[in-house]
């Protein structure tokens, strides 16, 4: 039986670091103008070895694309494969039309587990326990492998974004419910960034990623004023960090015992793996020369959030996030990335001596943040850069304003979103976004040209990197939150997820703390993923409209993109813990020409209700007062245009009582609050029915003991009454 790999037995920085080839496009021009009209690529998805571990290791079974590429060296195309994949070089205005080929016949390389929400290209039921062991698991699981790739942070029509249904497998044999076409088309008119591109199959991406399914995609602008200031050429280099375990002999290690495996056999909320693999190379080095270099680093990782220093504890200057250049460069000694994140920095090595070795580290926690800090031998350590023994070249300075950030107004109602857990928090069984499965009714449902404020209201131990489909959008500030209570009385008024409901919206102020904190300066550019930290309420601004669009001419219902984002399959939105987002955790997302009426709305009134208990015998002043209330609701009268809702606050109170004789007593008091409310509906007439969906306390203002007094034959100080005032939510929905 094949052992695993010892990490520390691994020899560090014996790698090269592998820069990654880039695609040759066939380029399609205007025959009168010349003009480029596109670049066109057929790219195959592949199994083959390659040599990650130091050459005196075994190579390694891998997933990858391959493509032709220019020779660097001899300028000859040939066909080419890798883990990650050869780059792409967009032209922004030039669009990239992209034949994709499944050409993965082999059975997947780790454990399918059908008892999640997946592909499932063989229509085979989901099993029961007892499970099967793996290897071999369910055969009719592991073959034949759906797969679809994803340009992550593309502005693209959702027939070619890749979405989590439209998988297809070997020979387009089977395919998924969303499954249209394989030759997808990029317009490429966003902002010049770095996006990447990877697989994104319902269920098994964690697995098509691990195997090798990624690479990157870059964007350039010939006209951007910022880029020709730039290092460029061999000084402009991608560094995709993922990490991942081996065998000895030279596989990959992805494990197949669940957490929970009477539920799920195969799946783990949060693997790591224990070695760094940079670019497809285990702990490589890089020889710089003593001048300054552009990274554009990615965190590839299924998992893991990496919190970036130098040994050298130099500076660097951050200048680009996920959608395009931040508004002004950013000095930074450490960068946080969580999964699907990228970051373009600059690193002078001009002001270094020859020969010195400066390490990229690494001491974020994991699970983020509050796990366990990653062992400085291994894990902590990502790549080595090398200084040669070259001619100085100073950095050329760069301008104040690197990028104009227009400022987002939103102009439709906010969208309030939660983050959940089922299961325990150390073996949860899946993820949820806003209490609803991948399969509940789509929920999000943007209008095109809208800008709306989503607050993602992290009810969960961890961090997870939100990612959404098509846009850019914007971090507006984070908060923290009591989190023990809003989980309290969101339960309280949705029930215990998954729902089998609509999601009823709990607003946060009543449980805010603290002030509103501002995106770090790093965070102020376009982002299409970004951290939700647990504990905090993170804020964004979406707009449904291209990056570039004029801010004077943007408005819900006007479509600005150079397609139609309301055809197609749709999109999602997703924690990009590949982990979490394979097992629920993503919701569709579809983008409407107009709002979309809802025939049956679900209505909602709140009402502050304070009411004052006497207590009988009195209290015990200095004692605790216990106090649970319920809420009842009915519809008294339904009016034209109204409903009238009359209902009661049943509040039980415990406290210890003073006798007439001066004893102290136990004593439980059951009082009735009444309250009364009116929901305005345009659709209500005299005699329709209406049904109360929930009923909840949004909020306890105060509750405390009141007129006071003292035992005359003890002296001990009394407690008459007992006030509390709270505010109340009940919502209907007509029959």
């Amino acid at each position: 039986m094949v052992k695993p790999l010892d990490p520390n037995s691994i020899p560090k920085y014996v790698n090269q670091l592998f820069i990654p080839l880039v695609y040759k496009p066939v380029i399609v021009k205007d025959p009168v103008t010349g003009e480029e009209i596109s670049y066109n690529y057929t790219i195959g998805m592949t199994q083959f070895k390659q040599q990650i571990l130091p050459p005196t290791f075994p190579k390694t079974t891998v997933w990858g694309y391959e493509g032709n590429v220019e020779d660097p060296s001899t300028g000859e195309i040939h066909c080419f494969r890798s883990s990650p994949g050869p780059t792409f070089k967009a032209v922004r205005g030039i669009p990239s039309n992209v034949q994709w080929i499944n050409n993965i016949a082999e059975p997947n390389l780790f454990a399918v587990d059908p008892t999640i929400h997946w592909a499932n290209p063989n229509n085979m039921p989901t099993p029961t326990p007892p499970f099967l062991p793996f290897p071999s698991g369910y055969l009719l699981a592991q073959s034949p492998v759906p797969l679809v790739t994803h340009l992550h942070g593309g502005e693209v029509q959702s027939d070619s974004d890749g979405g989590p249904d439209t998988w297809f497998t070997a020979g387009e044999e089977k395919t998924g419910p969303g499954f249209s076409k394989t030759r997808y088309t990029y317009p490429n008119k966003q902002e010049p960034t770095t996006l990447w591109y990877h697989d994104h199959a319902l269920g098994t991406t964690r697995l098509n990623v691990y195997a090798g399914l990624a690479g990157f995609y870059l964007i350039e602008d010939p006209n951007n004023k910022v880029s020709p200031l730039l290092p460029s050429g061999p000084y402009d280099i991608p560094i995709a960090i993922q990490d991942r375990s081996f065998n000895e002999d030279g596989s990959l290690l992805f494990p197949s015992n669940g957490v929970d495996p009477d539920v799920h056999p195969y799946w783990r909320p949060a693997f790591v793996g224990n070695t760094i693999m940079v670019n497809g190379r285990v702990w490589p080095n890089l020889n710089v020369e003593r001048r300054q270099y552009r990274f554009r680093i990615l965190n590839g990782s299924n998992n893991r959030t990496y919190n970036l220093k130098l040994s050298s504890n130099q500076s660097f200057i951050q200048i680009g996030s996920d959608g395009g250049f931040l508004p002004f460069p950013v000095t930074l000694t450490e960068l946080l990335l969580s999964p699907g994140e990228r970051a373009e920095i600059l690193v002078d090595f001009s002001m270094l001596k020859p020969k010195t070795t400066v390490i990229l580290n690494n001491n974020a926690n994991t699970p983020y943040p509050n796990g366990s800090a990653p062992d400085q031998n291994t894990v902590g350590q990502i790549m080595q850069f090398t200084v040669l023994d070259t001619p100085v070249v100073s950095p050329t300075k760069l301008p104040a304003e690197l990028n104009k950030i227009p400022i987002l107004t939103p102009d439709v109602p906010k969208k309030i979103l939660t983050l959940n857990v089922v299961g325990g928090a150390t073996a949860p069984t899946e993820l949820l976004l806003d209490g609803q499965m991948w399969d509940a009714p789509i929920s999000e449902l943007p209008i095109v040209g809208s800008t709306v404020e989503w607050e993602i209201v992290n009810l969960t131990n961890g961090a997870h990197p939100i990612h959404v489909h098509l846009i850019q959008f914007q971090i507006e500030n984070r908060q923290d939150f009591d989190k023990t209570k809003y989980s309290q009385e969101w339960i309280k008024l949705n029930g215990e997820p998954p729902l089998q409901h609509p999601t009823i919206s709990l607003p946060v102020e009543p449980f805010l703390t603290g002030n509103p904190i501002d995106p770090a300066l790093n965070e102020r550019g376009w982002k299409d993923t970004v951290i939700a930290l647990p504990g905090k309420v993170t804020r964004l601004k979406l707009r449904f409209a291209p990056q570039d669009a004029n801010p004077k001419i943007v408005k819900p219902g006007v479509n600005l993109f150079p397609f139609d984002p309301t055809s197609g399959p749709g999109y999602v939105w997703h924690c990009h813990i590949l982990d979490h987002e394979d097992n629920e955790m993503m919701r569709p997302l579809k983008v409407t020409s107009c709002p979309i009426p809802v025939a049956n709305p679900q209505t909602c009134c709140q009402v502050i209700v304070e009411g004052s208990t006497q207590l009988v015998p009195p209290a015990l002043r200095d004692a605790p007062v216990i106090h649970n209330n319920t809420v009842y609701a009915n519809i008294e009268d339904v009016c034209p245009e109204n409903v009238v809702i009359g209902g009661f606050i049943r509040r039980t109170i415990r406290y210890t009582a003073v006798l007439d004789t001066g004893l102290e007593q136990e004593k439980e008091i059951i009082d009735d609050i009444p309250f009364q409310c009116l929901i305005c509906r345009e659709d209500a007439n005299e005699g329709d029915e209406f049904s109360i969906t929930g009923s909840t306390i949004l909020c306890e203002i105060f509750a405390h003991t009141r007129n006071f007094g003292t035992q005359p034959l003890t002296d001990k100080p009394l407690a008459y009454n007992f006030t509390e005032k709270d505010i109340v939510k009940v919502c209907i929905r007509k029959n």
